[in-house]
Order: structure tokens, then C-alpha cells, then sequence
């Protein structure tokens, strides 16, 4: 398997991990079993292009994150005021200027 299913199936298992899934809980939100979730985040098998968009979608982040094509991530923000995305964009700002004095 080349280094791009590798690096994906890193994201794949961090992000699910962070939301607290179990691979048994992942796979059932997708549609999947749990070993094709293992096989994806081992690097052995990736998802198609339908699943791909299914976990960017579920996480909140963008395909290319995902792909290790961009750094960024995505926060919907859809109902919320202007004053509480500028605070949700302070608190973003705050922590990137700690980890940059306090790398972990």
C-alpha cells in the first residue's frame, strides 16, 4: 500500500479517536464492519470515494484534509452570530500562539 493510505488511515484513527468511537461504533455510522475500519486506518484497504466523503462529513474536516493535502480544519458555524464565531476564531487564535511557545 503506498504512504497515502498510510497517512489516511493515521487521520482516520485520530479523528476517530478524539469523538471517542470505538471502531465497532465508526463502522456502524458508516455502514461498514469494524475490520474494514481497521483495514482503513492500518493502511491496508482505503475507502472509496462515497466513504471518504462520509467520514470528512462525519468528522467535520475536508477531504483533502483527510488526504493529507491540507492542515486545516473545518467548524460549522451555521446559526451562530457574528460575535460568537469572532470569539470561537479567538479562542482557535489563542491556542495556535500557545502551541507555538509550548510545542506538545
Amino acid at each position: 500500500m503506498n504512504g497515502l493510505g498510510i497517512g489516511l488511515g493515521a487521520r482516520i484513527k485520530e479523528l476517530r479517536q478524539g469523538k471517542g468511537l470505538s471502531q465497532a461504533a465508526f463502522a456502524g455510522m458508516l455502514g461498514v464492519t469494524k475490520s474494514t475500519v481497521s483495514s482503513y486506518e492500518n493502511g491496508s484497504r482505503l475507502p472509496s470515494y462515497d466513504i471518504l466523503i462520509a467520514i470528512a462529513r462525519l468528522f467535520r474536516v475536508s477531504t483533502d484534509h483527510l488526504l493529507g493535502c491540507s492542515a486545516a480544519h473545518t467548524l460549522d458555524v451555521t446559526g451562530l452570530t457574528p460575535r460568537q464565531v469572532g470569539t470561537l476564531q479567538d479562542i482557535a487564535d489563542a491556542y495556535q500562539e500557545r502551541n507555538k511557545t509550548h510545542p506538545q
